[in-house]
């Protein structure tokens, strides 16, 4: 559990978005079931999406993907003949299905519509290198839930107690404490207040002398190394900075439209 990032970006899809372009409609069938005809431009538009996941498209891939969608339309037929598109069910699936390709056509429609300037993109990637800092730490700890069993493991530390096993044992952070609390290298600013706060202050092979109290509980906290970070150059990661901030803009818009909503 990488319960102390906060790196991660809003959940609304835009970083997805902006490799996706629009299919081209195409009038020559890719297929005939039973005389119902299957549009070539669903079997490019699956390509697309999978391509902008990063899905190689090759011969193999559409041959199997053709086989897909004609096993889809031979039971699809099936289940018309059953009236099973007349399912409460289904119908509430489908109103589902419809709701989501059009988030999702907007948030298309929305990249395209508001491009990242170089400008913009330069003072987001300014910005970024101030908010991580210029240096990067290497950490343990021990997550628990009460003050009391913090000191507790201080104290059991001070008198000789390994980190390590300790970790193991009393840690309720369950991404860590298999390493015995072992921490990626990170900035500062990539944690949760006060942790972060608390590396900052501390030096090289120190021990908190007090528990930290963050929002998942008290930390005991180790500081093994600290390093000059190196922030990637910005056409490295411009791809990256441009889908921050429309994840932040879609955010920001996306609230205008629901303040703006008669929701009853």
């Amino acid at each position: 559990m990488r319960f102390m990032k906060l790196s991660q970006l809003t959940v609304l899809g835009i970083s997805g978005l902006i490799a996706v372009t629009t299919v081209q409609a195409q009038s020559t069938p890719m297929a005939k079931v039973n005389g119902v005809s299957i549009p070539q431009s669903r079997l490019e538009f699956i390509v697309k999406a999978r391509a902008a996941q990063g899905q190689a498209d090759s011969p193999e891939t559409r041959k199997t993907l053709r086989e897909d969608l004609i096993t889809e339309e031979v039971i699809a037929q099936e289940a018309l003949k059953k009236g099973l598109d007349k399912d409460p069910d289904f119908v509430s699936q489908l109103e589902i299905a419809r709701l989501t390709a059009l988030v999702r056509a907007y948030q298309i429609d929305y990249v395209k519509s508001h491009p990242v300037s170089d400008e913009e993109l330069k003072k987001e990637y300014d910005s970024l290198k101030t908010q991580m800092g210029d240096k990067e730490y290497k950490a343990h700890h021990i997550l628990v839930a009460t003050e009391a069993e913090a000191k507790d493991i201080i104290a059991r530390i001070k008198k000789g107690g390994k980190f390590d096993k300790l970790a193991q044992e009393k840690s309720i952070d369950a991404g860590s404490k298999s390493k015995g609390g072992e921490l990626d290298w990170s900035p500062a600013a990539s944690y949760v207040q006060p942790f972060a706060e608390a590396l900052m202050k501390m030096t090289k092979g120190q021990l908190t002398e007090q528990p930290v109290k963050t929002p998942f509980g008290w930390h005991v906290i180790r500081l093994d190394d600290i390093r000059p970070l190196k922030i990637p150059p910005f056409e490295e990661i411009k791809q990256n900075l441009a889908q921050r901030v429309l994840q932040r803009q879609f955010a920001t818009f996306v609230g205008d439209l629901r303040a703006k909503a008669k929701i009853e």
